[in-house]
């Protein structure tokens, strides 16, 4: 499989750069992983870049996005920061992503079990991690069920998995809210935005869209 080159990627819409990221990831289940030759993946890449699309994961060992969509040297532009929140810099990257270097998606990749989520869930406080894990609180007041408060914690898998989904949901929102850049780019078509959870069992993601 060949590095993408700026005529592939121009004919990529947004509905296909998806479609190329759920066909990976079956690939990537089944353990049918598509033939590359990376290093060649490297020249073919050394003056220019084509990705089409821009994932904005966690930093979790187990989802490397390159690894789990089966895209190779120049595909993605990948984002990483625990429990995959957003800031102006993140921003800021995804903006250079879609408006400058022509991607075509913008996913929110959350998974399973997330231990930012976790920390989250339990109030965790410990240096510049307490401020990062009050970005995701506001999806732990989102999720109302279970009511039970000994419930709502790390030791209940389900809980965290839905306030994981629910931070996705929220991370879309405040992209949309505060980059009026991507915006409109997605309001006329350019782009779409979209979240997913990858299942750390599994390693199947789930498209939201």
């Amino acid at each position: 499989m060949k590095a993408h080159t700026q005529e592939t990627q121009s004919k990529i819409t947004p509905r296909d750069a998806i479609a190329l990221l759920k066909e990976g990831n079956a690939r990537f289940v089944a353990s049918r992983l598509a033939e590359r030759d990376l290093l060649e993946q490297v020249r073919d890449t050394a003056l220019g870049q084509y990705p089409f699309a821009t994932v904005l994961s966690c930093i979790d060992s187990r989802v490397s996005a390159e690894l789990v969509f089966d895209q190779g040297v120049g595909d993605i532009f990948s984002a990483r920061v625990a429990g995959n929140i957003v800031n102006e810099d993140l921003l800021g990257s995804m903006e250079f992503a879609c408006k400058l270097a022509g991607t075509k998606v913008v996913v929110v990749l959350g998974h399973t079990a997330c231990g930012a989520v976790k920390g989250a869930c339990d109030d965790a406080r410990l240096g510049n991690l307490t401020a990062l894990l009050s970005k995701i609180k506001p999806a732990v007041e989102a999720v109302q069920e279970p009511a039970d408060p000994n419930a709502r914690s790390s030791k209940n898998i389900d809980f965290v998995n839905a306030v994981a989904e629910k931070n996705v949901a929220l991370t879309i929102e405040a992209i949309r809210k505060d980059s009026p850049v991507l915006r409109e780019m997605e309001d006329v078509g350019e782009i779409r935005i979209v979240g997913a959870m990858y299942d750390i069992a599994t390693g199947a993601v789930h498209f939201m869209d």
